[in-house]
């Protein structure tokens, strides 16, 4: 069965980096496009980053653009999530996503349970 497992959370100090890891398992990785979202206490979940399934170009929100950087290693069915000059309002749980095919916010397939990132002042 498909899984989505997150890792790599945890406390930061503003400023800090962090990197998180989603291995996924029991789907065609390579046909997938990979993506992160994050939902912050009391808010709407949001659109972080995407890495494409053929070309592997990457798209970001323009709240993390020049700060977090998606990537995919697709012998090790795994995508990453380097977030640099961490700031707090980064603070949220993030969210593996694959969605087969090219990316779109409809048609997500599968999601991971999420992995918790807290960024202290």
């Amino acid at each position: 069965q498909v899984q989505l497992v997150e890792s790599g959370g945890g406390l930061v100090q503003a400023g800090g980096s962090l990197r998180l890891s989603c291995a996924a398992s029991g789907l065609p990785f390579s046909f997938y496009t990979m993506a992160w979202f994050r939902q912050a206490p009391g808010k709407e979940r949001e659109f972080v980053a995407a890495i494409g399934w053929n070309t592997g170009g990457a798209l970001a929100a323009d709240s993390v653009k020049g700060r977090f950087t998606i990537s995919r290693d697709n012998a090790r069915n795994t995508v990453y999530l380097q977030m640099n000059s961490l700031k707090p309002e980064d603070t949220a749980v993030y969210y593996c996503a694959a969605r087969r095919g090219p990316w779109s916010l409809e048609g997500i397939n599968y999601w991971g349970k999420g992995t918790l990132v807290t960024v202290s002042s």
